[in-house]
């Protein structure tokens, strides 16, 4: 039985704000970021269950929504992480072009940063645990971006930045996930113009 899920970027954080890396550092939702989680749940229609990264800033987004639209409790699944930044977590681009020169502008990433085998792994067992417990359900999964981009990569889409209350909409079909459109959960001026990082 297929089963639809949208995966959405949480709200914005404070080091978003700051225009840090956080990978799976823990910084909380700034006050955008909940009031992005409020508006976002007037838009979410119809969902069985809410599943989430168990860091704040995903799991404070998914509380919010789950409050909003009286579907929960929030499930909370770790491997639904953001990829682990090593030691550029907490740092800014400009810090780390300072600290790795052209490691950015190249695509590197220095040895302590999850690579994408371990995140696509990750990724694959957290989607399984959701089909095998929800096989059919509406599916709303608040994570992260780096995450998204993981399953975008997989399945051909070019690289975009994802905002914070942005999705990417896909369905289960037991271990093959078709993928659909993106996703805008805000509009405007609720629109976080800092960049999505790991």
């Amino acid at each position: 039985m297929p089963t639809p899920i949208l995966l959405l970027r949480h709200g914005q954080s404070e080091w978003n704000a700051q225009g840090r890396w956080q990978g799976q550092a823990d910084p909380p939702l700034s006050e955008l970021g909940r009031q992005q989680a409020f508006r976002a749940a007037a838009r979410i229609g119809s969902v069985d269950i809410i599943v989430a990264s168990d860091l704040e800033r995903a799991l404070h987004t998914a509380r919010i929504i789950s409050e909003q639209i009286g579907v929960g409790p929030v499930v909370i699944e770790p491997l639904f992480r953001e990829r682990d930044a090593g030691e550029w977590s907490g740092l800014t681009r400009d810090e780390i072009a300072a600290g790795w020169p052209g490691f950015l502008e190249e695509h590197k990433r220095p040895p302590s940063v999850e690579t994408d085998e371990s995140l696509r792994e990750r990724t694959t067992e957290a989607l399984a645990n959701v089909e095998r417990e929800y096989s059919g359900a509406d599916v709303l999964v608040v994570t992260h971006g780096g995450l998204v981009y993981e399953i975008e990569r997989g399945h051909g889409q070019p690289f975009e930045r994802l905002p914070n209350l942005g999705g990417r909409a896909i369905t289960l079909h037991g271990d093959r996930v078709e993928v659909h459109d993106r996703i805008l959960l805000v509009e405007g001026d609720d629109i976080t113009t800092v960049p999505a990082q790991i």
